[in-house]
C-alpha cells in the first residue's frame, strides 16, 4: 500500500513515521508512506498558501489552488486517483471497521488542514472522504493523519508479527481487550490472576473472553450491539448485568 500525506509540515510527519514499528515497516518495504509539501504547489513567491477569510474572523484559511495542484500532481505521478481523505473535526469519527476497509486499498492520499481549515471550494471540487479522530479540535491535521496512517499500516501483511497481534485488540471485534499482565507475578501486593499462570490454554482463553466481555459491558456497552456473541457469551453477559 502507498500512503501520501499532503501537509505543510513534512518534517513533523517524517519524524514520527520514521520511528518504531511503522518506521521499520517502511524501511522493509511493507508500506510506502510519503509526505508532500503543499507549499511546493503555490505560485506565490513567498510560498504562501493561506489568506484571510472572506467575511472576517480570526485566523487564516488555506487556499484552494495549492491543494488542488498538489493532489493533481500526485494523480499524474501515479497515473491514478488515490482515495483522498481530509482530516477534519467535521468528518465521520474514525472506527476500527473503517480502518480495516481502508487497509484493503492500494493507494490513499491524506490532506492535512491547518489554521482555520481549507477553502470550501476545493472540498467541493475534490470530494474527499472526511474523517475525524474525535470530537475535539487540534492546531492542524498532521497528528490525525499520522494516527490514520499508523492505524492502517499496522493492518498490512508483515507489519506486525501475525494477525493475532490486532485481532484480539480493543475494537477489532467490537469488544474491548482483556487485561494484560507481565513479570513480576506480584507487584505492590497485586498478583497476576492465577489462571494466567496455570499453563492451561483453554482456561486462559475462556478467562480472556469473559474479561473482554465484562470490560466492554462495564465501559462501552454500546459496542456489544455490533459484536458477534455466542450463546455462552450472552449467558455470561446476562449473569453480569
Amino acid at each position: 500500500m502507498r500512503i501520501d500525506i499532503m501537509t505543510l509540515f513534512c518534517d513533523m510527519c517524517d519524524t514520527v513515521l520514521g520511528e518504531s514499528i511503522i518506521g521499520r515497516a517502511r524501511a522493509a518495504g511493507k508500506v510506502e508512506i510519503n509526505t508532500i509539501d503543499i507549499r511546493d504547489y503555490t505560485e506565490d513567491k513567498h510560498r504562501r498558501v493561506d489568506d484571510k477569510p472572506y467575511g472576517g474572523g480570526m485566523g487564516m484559511v488555506m487556499q484552494a489552488e495549492p491543494i488542488y495542484r498538489c493532489y493533481n500532481a500526485l494523480c499524474e505521478k501515479l497515473d491514478t486517483k488515490p482515495h483522498l481523505i481530509y482530516m477534519t473535526p467535521q468528518g465521520k469519527t474514525l472506527t476500527q471497521k473503517r480502518v480495516t476497509e481502508l487497509a484493503k486499498l492500494d493507494s490513499i492520499a491524506i490532506l492535512c488542514g491547518h489554521y482555520e481549515g481549507v477553502d470550501e471550494r476545493v472540498i467541493e471540487e475534490l470530494q474527499p472522504e472526511e474523517i475525524s479522530i474525535g470530537d475535539y479540535v487540534l492546531t492542524g491535521g498532521e497528528l490525525p493523519a499520522l494516527i490514520l496512517a499508523d492505524s492502517i499500516s499496522r493492518m498490512l501483511p508483515g507489519v506486525l508479527a501475525n494477525n493475532e497481534c490486532f485481532e484480539e485488540e480493543s475494537h477489532f471485534n467490537s469488544l474491548l481487550e482483556y487485561p494484560q499482565y507481565t513479570h513480576p507475578s506480584e507487584w505492590r501486593g497485586r498478583e497476576v490472576p492465577e489462571v494466567l499462570l496455570s499453563g492451561h490454554h483453554e482456561n486462559v482463553n475462556k478467562w480472556r473472553r469473559e474479561q473482554s466481555l465484562k470490560r466492554t459491558l462495564d465501559r462501552r456497552p454500546d459496542m456489544l450491539k455490533n459484536a458477534e456473541l455466542t450463546k455462552n457469551d450472552k449467558s455470561f453477559l446476562s449473569e453480569n448485568e
